[in-house]
């Protein structure tokens, strides 16, 4: 009978441990899963969780493209980068709209900014000259 009660009890741990989603990012802590740097830029970084839970941070977009360029999308459940906007706020990462503008640098050097808006990304571009992108386009530039 015992058993049961240690069943029951370790129960809802294995379930919280089995959630698929985003975790936070200790900014100056966590390391870019692909280059090692430091994620320290609130506007740029990027995550992603596996089909089993298993996430991935990045300090910046560019970083989690090249690194699913390797590994591929197959096994991948969600995708997140920060919303330029809203430093620190992950957004779905298929959901975004990018910029590629010299106007704005970001971590690895390639100007690849996430903007969860469009009006987010229109006053970019009205500052910022640059080429706008959905997540579709996106994928085709890193050959994903």
């Amino acid at each position: 009978m015992k058993k049961y009660h240690l069943f029951f009890l370790f129960l809802p741990l294995f379930m919280a441990s089995c959630k698929i989603g985003p975790q936070s990012i200790a900014y100056g802590t966590d390391g870019c899963h692909f280059c090692s740097m430091t994620i320290v830029d609130r506007q740029h970084a990027a995550q992603i969780v596996t089909d089993k839970g298993k996430v991935f941070k990045f300090d910046a977009v560019e970083c989690m493209m090249n690194h699913l360029n390797i590994i591929g999308t197959e096994q991948i459940a969600l995708f997140f980068v920060n919303d330029y906007s809203e430093p620190g706020k992950l957004m779905d990462a298929t959901q975004a709209l990018y910029l590629i503008s010299p106007g704005i640098s970001s971590p690895m050097g390639e100007f690849l900014t996430a903007f969860g808006t469009r009006e987010a990304i229109g006053r970019a571009l009205a500052e910022h000259d640059g080429d706008q992108l959905n997540w579709e386009q996106l994928k085709l530039i890193f050959k994903l």
